[in-house]
């Protein structure tokens, strides 16, 4: 904690109680705000955990039809297939505002693709993955969703606690120690103007009382 540089006045001593509400009341919203993240954080990283697991399992099952789409026709049939598959999903991204943060949703919907080879041409395991990889990216789409939303609310939750750091322990204590240290200047101050007034005060009583002797004399 450290001394503010402000004059030693009843003045600046009202100045930093009204700095000093105004950082409490900062950082009280500060804090709801922490608190509202972190729930929010909490939420986002529970859902991306389970959506990283269906994910995972729906790129599992992909791969294996793509497996054994390649041991079914080779593997050279199989990538001239991938060169005339059409996309069979519809992608939209929305985001919602959540105290200026913006979190974003993907969605993805898997669409009944055309036909796109001849009936001789393509393994029907072929297919089959190409349906598995077009469903996937319905958890793929939802987990890049979550994630980035995570890591969004984890940065500004970041940044919300250094804020109340700086007000809870640098700030705040530093208006109360400098308002402490003002307040007992101006009280010692006072102290010594009084002493000073009685010394004038009984100076003026005791010449008043010599000349009343003089005048008696």
């Amino acid at each position: 904690m450290a001394l503010l540089n402000m004059p030693a006045t009843k003045s600046a001593v009202l100045e930093l109680r009204r700095q000093l509400v105004f950082a409490e009341e900062g950082f009280s919203l500060l804090d709801q705000k922490k608190e509202l993240l972190l729930a929010e954080l909490a939420e986002r990283s529970g859902r991306a955990a389970r959506e990283r697991t269906l994910a995972q399992k729906a790129l599992g099952k992909a791969f294996a039809d793509l497996r054994e789409a390649e041991l079914d026709a080779g593997s050279e049939a199989v990538a001239r297939a991938a060169l005339g598959a059409r996309p069979a999903y519809r992608m939209e991204i929305r985001e919602r505002r959540l105290m200026g943060i913006k979190l974003p949703e993907a969605l993805a919907a898997a669409e009944t693709p055309a036909a796109a080879f001849g009936p001789g041409g393509t393994p029907a395991a072929a297919a089959a993955a190409a349906r598995s990889f077009t469903a996937a990216l319905t958890f793929l789409a939802a987990l890049a969703g979550s994630e980035t939303s995570a890591l969004r609310l984890a940065r500004e939750l970041k940044k919300t606690q250094r804020r109340c750091n700086a007000l809870s322990k640098k700030i705040i204590p530093d208006c109360r120690e400098t308002m402490a240290y003002l307040g007992g200047s101006l009280e010692e101050r006072e102290r010594e103007s009084f002493v000073i007034l009685k010394m004038i005060r009984n100076r003026l009583r005791l010449e008043g009382n010599r000349a009343d002797q003089r005048r008696a004399v």
